[in-house]
């Protein structure tokens, strides 16, 4: 039996944006996904049957990673589903690191290209950001050009994305969910599409991505004030993206008088935002009471981990 953990991960700057080959900037979080893998005599996972259409990510790392041997997967995790905090690429991160499982260090590297591929074949369009999160941990700057704390880059088609590491300090964010769930592939194609046809589109997508680029500078300086700022920019022009929604700029607004930003995070359309602040009491207490659900959690420089070996 091998069993692996992955953190989840918020985008601070760029989501959407990243998928056209803009910056975008992502932190790992105090949240994990546990993945626990032994010998069975039918793939199965938390006690189902791996069929059709069921376990979307398992599935495809299985047929990925050419594994036919019959597994028993078991899977325990903190990270809510549909939530934009990175739930899938944990799984399959976590995944991934079981079935690698050798004596040694993880080949991470590996992991997150496995991933992308993974997470590009269910959603039929995706950026590496959130599985070299899950995989490296820490703070991840998704750049054009390779630059200092390079990683590794990752090509699909004619877009290339360089992975950079980002020392950034420690942050406290409160998630806030609305608890309307929203596919992320829809989305995201509903954005290409916006983009092929409209100017306005174009220029809000060039804009995120300068965001970007700002927004990890005055994070690395600790200047949160300014970070959150940014973060409201970037919420009001995913809004003109289209996947924006009332009940995220409910949440937003109501969590401006105790944070330093706030804005919706991953794929939109309902799902979840975050709040930058040094108060989460006061973020969590004025969402809940604006109709939403919240917890609190920390930045951390752990991605994943085996938890046991063979």
């Amino acid at each position: 039996m091998v069993a692996a953990s992955a953190p989840g991960k918020l985008i601070l700057y760029g989501e959407h944006a990243v998928v056209f080959g803009e910056p975008a900037l992502s932190v790992a979080i105090s949240r994990r996904t546990r993945v626990e893998a032994r010998p069975g005599r039918r793939t199965e996972v938390n006690g189902h049957p791996l069929e059709e259409g069921r376990y979307p990510y398992v599935a495809e790392t299985l047929r990925t990673t050419n594994h036919n041997e019959p597994l028993t997967l078991t899977t325990q995790s903190d990270i809510p589903m549909a939530s934009g905090m990175g739930s899938s690429a944990a799984v399959t991160v976590g995944l991934l690191a079981c079935l690698q499982g050798a004596p040694g260090p993880l080949q991470k590297e590996e992991i997150a290209r496995t991933g992308f591929e993974v997470e590009h074949a269910v959603q039929g369009r995706a950026s590496p950001i959130d599985t070299t999160t899950a995989t490296h941990g820490g703070g991840i700057l998704l750049l054009k050009e390779r630059e200092e704390n390079f990683l590794w880059s990752i090509e699909k088609g004619e877009t290339r994305w360089n992975l950079h590491g980002s020392p950034l300090p420690e942050m406290k964010f409160v998630v806030g969910s609305t608890g309307i769930e929203a596919s992320t592939g829809p989305l995201v194609a509903q954005v290409r599409r916006r983009v092929e046809a409209q100017a306005v589109a174009r220029k809000a997508v060039e804009r995120i991505g300068e965001i970007a680029l700002e927004g990890v500078e005055a994070l690395r300086r600790g200047d949160l004030e300014r970070g959150g700022d940014l973060m409201l920019e970037n919420h009001r022009l995913l809004n003109t993206l289209g996947v924006g929604h009332v009940a995220l700029d409910k949440l937003v607004a109501a969590s401006m008088p105790f944070s330093f930003g706030a804005k919706l995070t991953g794929a939109g359309g309902g799902g979840s935002m975050i709040a930058l602040t040094n108060d989460p009491v006061g973020v969590t207490q004025a969402l809940r009471s604006a109709g939403g659900s919240a917890f609190a959690v920390s930045t951390v420089p752990t991605g994943v981990q085996l938890e046991r070996e063979p």
